[in-house]
């Protein structure tokens, strides 16, 4: 009989407490649905929204009513949820470079490469890091499934903006379009034996553009019916013209072509029909997960990476700092945890790293810039001790607080919205004496840390292009020495 010493006893116990931690930890899903505002029946951003899906995830767990993207643009925000740092710490502030090419960020270990090393297996299909080597991050990659998708041979309704600004009934079938197959690709996994607790990602596509789904999805929303989000007149004439500069490059429509050209109405109905799509992909995960034997140890998050205009403060698309181009839609639905709640206390993207590490009971990098969300999971009403930041170009950050929305620009221009009174946007009250404590109080609490953005020869020139010009037109304000 062989006899064990001590320390032959302190291993063994170890390494059985660790196979017994991996066996245990929750499986994590992750739903992430590309450039999807508040527009979803539970966040009440557009009354015609048909999101049941969606809804129901929300009344299983913990719906973040006030959470916002820490960048208004994919490949920041995306680098931002799976590093935990903001971009202001990484220098990625625009849709190019990727994530690979800034050194602190490839210094920080990913979401899941920290799952991986606890004994998870990472597995993905769609879009969720962002980048043409997105597989790279993960031990099985099932595919793009097409990106964007298919498009006709010509354009059906708008003759602006690059190939992908268009909408319209196509292609004719959901089967055609990427969302399916990758919905089913991860409905596939859910249906395997897996021999580890796994991290799996749902990388929706729509309703980015081109706005293409079958005929059916548009339907569901008779054009004549549709209802125009609310706007002010002359809603721009309290900005500071800094913030004007930064948002007026987007390679999309201005607003002025939309209602000149009678096609305002038409692409919301575009929108809301493929949120409808998007929200039957999440339908069909939620079916099938709680047909699997996952269905109770699994904790499921649902995000999108920022949110888009529609026509709000005569803007289109993304790239702005003002509620309706950050705030994101965010549940949270984990086993042990009530359900059907709802907070108010700000929250972020990068607030997920650190959340799932405490929810999968692994170590968290000593670096993140992130929060746990937990005690908002356990108590809605938690007191909140950080505002959600969001960040545009060096130096230019919003802060989501529970009642305010405080806005300061590299010029040191600023914009303050109280959001329960004022959720359009439509008052600046930066300039008003009685907010003068706050502001004061707001500016202590922006990013102390602004590193200068990092520069390649892919990056997106023209998008660069918007921030410089706001630069250099903030120099030509400057009054010269002949009229001081």
């Amino acid at each position: 009989m062989r006899l064990f010493f001590p320390f032959q006893l302190l291993v063994l116990f170890l390494c059985c407490s660790l196979l017994s931690a991996r066996q245990t930890r929750p499986n994590i899903l992750i739903i992430s649905i590309d450039d999807l505002n508040d527009w979803v029946g539970c966040l009440g951003g557009h009354p015609q929204a048909k999101t049941p899906n969606i809804d129901r995830l929300a009344k299983r767990g913990t719906l973040f009513s006030n959470a916002v993207c820490q960048a208004p643009i994919c490949t920041p925000s995306r680098a931002s949820l799976v590093t935990g740092l903001l971009p202001s710490t990484t220098g990625l502030y625009f849709l190019q470079p990727g994530l690979s090419h800034s050194k602190v960020a490839a210094e920080q270990p990913t979401l899941m490469a920290t799952l991986k090393s606890a004994g998870y297996k990472t597995m993905s299909a769609g879009k969720f890091v962002h980048g043409r080597k997105e597989g790279k991050y993960f031990d099985e990659y099932g595919g793009d499934f097409g990106g964007f998708g298919p498009n006709p041979e010509e354009k059906i309704h708008c003759p602006h903006g690059g190939i992908n600004w268009d909408w319209g009934f196509y292609p004719e079938k959901d089967e055609d379009l990427p969302d399916d197959g990758v919905t089913n690709w991860v409905i596939d996994r859910l249906k395997e034996q897996q021999e580890q607790p796994f991290f799996l990602v749902a990388g929706l596509w729509r309703p980015h553009v081109p706005l293409y789904v079958p005929q059916k999805w548009f339907d569901l929303f008779p054009l004549v019916q549709i209802q125009l989000p609310k706007t002010l007149p002359n809603d721009r004439e309290d900005l500071p013209p800094y913030a004007v500069d930064l948002t007026n490059g987007e390679p999309a429509p201005r607003h002025e072509w939309f209602v000149s050209e009678k096609k305002w109405k038409s692409a919301i109905q575009a929108y809301l029909a493929s949120v409808a799509f998007a929200d039957h992909c999440v339908g069909r995960i939620l079916d099938a997960l709680d047909k699997s034997p996952y269905a109770n140890n699994t904790n499921v998050v649902l995000f999108s990476d920022h949110g888009w205009h529609l026509g709000e403060k005569e803007r289109w698309a993304k790239r702005s700092l003002w509620t309706d181009g950050i705030r994101v839609p965010l549940i949270i639905s984990a086993p042990g945890f009530p359900k059907g709640q709802i907070t108010d206390r700000p929250a972020g993207l990068v607030d997920l790293y650190p959340t799932l590490m405490e929810l999968s009971g692994v170590a968290k990098p000593p670096q993140l810039d992130g929060h746990s969300l937990v005690p908002f999971l356990k108590d809605p009403n938690a007191i909140s001790y950080h505002p959600a930041v969001c960040t545009f170009g060096p130096n230019n950050h919003s802060l989501h607080f529970i009642n305010y929305h405080y806005i300061r620009y590299a010029d040191g221009s600023e914009e303050l919205y109280h959001l329960k009174k004022d959720h359009h946007e439509w008052h600046n009250l930066a300039g008003q004496q009685i907010h003068a404590k706050r502001i004061a109080i707001y500016r202590q609490k922006l990013p102390e840390v602004n590193v200068a953005p990092v520069r390649t020869k892919w990056w997106n020139r023209w998008e660069i292009a918007d921030w410089e010009n706001a630069e250099r037109n903030v120099e030509k304000r400057k009054p010269s020495k002949a009229d001081k």
